[in-house]
């Protein structure tokens, strides 16, 4: 969709971010801001998450979506609005507009998670699926709302919306310490724009960090004037964009003090220390803040850091992947390819030596013609569950004493 600031709109400032705090009050949850003990072990940093995960919806766009509607006229509300999403706009436009008692219709990619998409039709908004990504949903958007006669709600380049995303800064100012730096993800750029308004007025020396991942630079190369390739499967679809808002970008260039890239390895990792050692449960996008961090712990290690979860809207599938494969990467859970003749009582002889180590089989594959051993050779392939990647290695050593050859298969 072609970025483009919504006709009429004055780009807004920390006052606007205060009117929408006080708007929009007592309509969404005041989240919690906590400190990430674990985490911030980890890291060097002394890190605080500011829990938007939790917000009815489970995303912050529920505050932008909130505050864009009840800036509207009677006569717009009478005519419903249209919004472009790839999940989490979507259903804060739907759920608002049923609590006023607005139509919403919201256009999403076909790529999107089927939760949100289910979560959307649910809060009472027609879902229409069309294209790959945000911006031919949103170009679909564009045309169906002329067509209708909607009002179209941007998801980031209004000055509503990014004021009431900013409100998020406000309540991290008055709950938490003095903060260093906070480091927010950017998709189109409304959460980072509306905070570093509400920052730079009330702790103008708090450092403003965004982050993208690599695949998707496209505000770092608005703001940077760089050319880097755009595009791909992201863990982070949430902040998926293609192109730059206009009205954000004019923000963050004179409010936001960097722009970080992280890749997809290093968000995944940080998607999965969230869940399993804060508790919390976030999507690709909720973790880049984390996975910032994680990329140049020297850049933050001794100062005081806030982190957005700025969602928690992952499909179920999705993340039953991606723990299984922090576990495989872990040794907690690998394959082994042991190599053994072909004769009775194998099988039995390679589980009990993995018995007698405590090690447990979780599935066992037997090959015995697709294999280039010689044929009176045949391979097994055991998945199994250990304590660790040293209890891995004492049984692959165990099988090798043994005489069986071995190598990990999958890991």
């Amino acid at each position: 969709m072609r970025a483009e600031a919504i006709a009429g709109d004055q780009t807004p400032d920390a006052g606007a971010v205060r009117a929408a705090a006080a708007r929009i009050a007592g309509r969404v949850t005041n989240t919690p801001l906590v400190r990430a003990e674990k985490l911030s072990a980890m890291t060097g940093a002394d890190l605080w998450l500011k829990l938007e995960n939790l917000q009815y919806t489970g995303a912050f766009k529920q505050r932008g979506a909130l505050n864009k509607l009840m800036m509207l006229s009677d006569t717009d509300k009478e005519r419903g609005v249209i919004a472009a999403s790839a999940g989490n706009h979507a259903q804060g436009v739907a759920y608002n507009a049923r609590e006023i008692g607005i139509q919403a219709v919201i256009v999403m990619p076909t790529t999107t998670p089927d939760v949100k998409v289910r979560q959307t039709r649910e809060l009472g908004a027609e879902v229409v699926l069309h294209g790959d990504d945000f911006d031919e949903a949103g170009e679909r958007a564009r045309t169906l709302g002329e067509e209708r006669n909607l009002v179209f709600v941007h998801p980031f380049d209004d000055a509503d919306v990014i004021a009431g995303q900013g409100t998020i800064a406000l309540e991290m100012i008055e709950d938490g310490p003095r903060f260093d730096a906070i480091v927010v993800p950017i998709g189109g750029g409304g959460l980072i724009a509306g905070m570093a308004l509400a920052f730079k007025d009330a702790s103008p020396d708090t450092e403003i960090i965004g982050v993208q991942t690599d695949l998707f630079p496209s505000m770092a190369n608005a703001v940077d004037g760089t050319d880097r390739d755009i595009g791909g499967n992201t863990l982070a679809e949430g902040i998926a964009v293609r192109e730059a808002g206009v009205m954000t970008q004019e923000i963050i260039r004179s409010k936001v003090d960097d722009i970080v890239l992280v890749d997809e390895r290093t968000l995944e990792r940080a998607l999965s220390l969230i869940i399993n050692e804060q508790k919390l449960l976030v999507e690709g996008a909720g973790a880049a803040g984390l996975a910032a961090v994680m990329g140049d712990p020297a850049r933050f290690k001794g100062k005081t850091v806030g982190l957005v979860l700025c969602g928690g809207n992952i499909d179920a599938r999705l993340l039953s992947m991606i723990l299984m494969r922090d576990l495989a990467r872990a040794g907690r859970l690998a394959r082994l390819r042991v190599q053994l003749l072909d004769k009775p009582g194998q099988l039995v002889r390679v589980s009990s030596i993995i018995a007698d180590m405590d090690g447990n089989v979780i599935d066992v594959g037997h090959h015995r013609t697709y294999s280039d051993l010689p044929a009176k050779m045949t391979c097994m392939d055991v998945t199994l569950d250990t304590q660790g990647q040293d209890h891995l290695d004492r049984i692959i050593q165990s099988l090798r004493d043994n005489g069986y050859p071995v190598e990990i298969a999958a890991y």
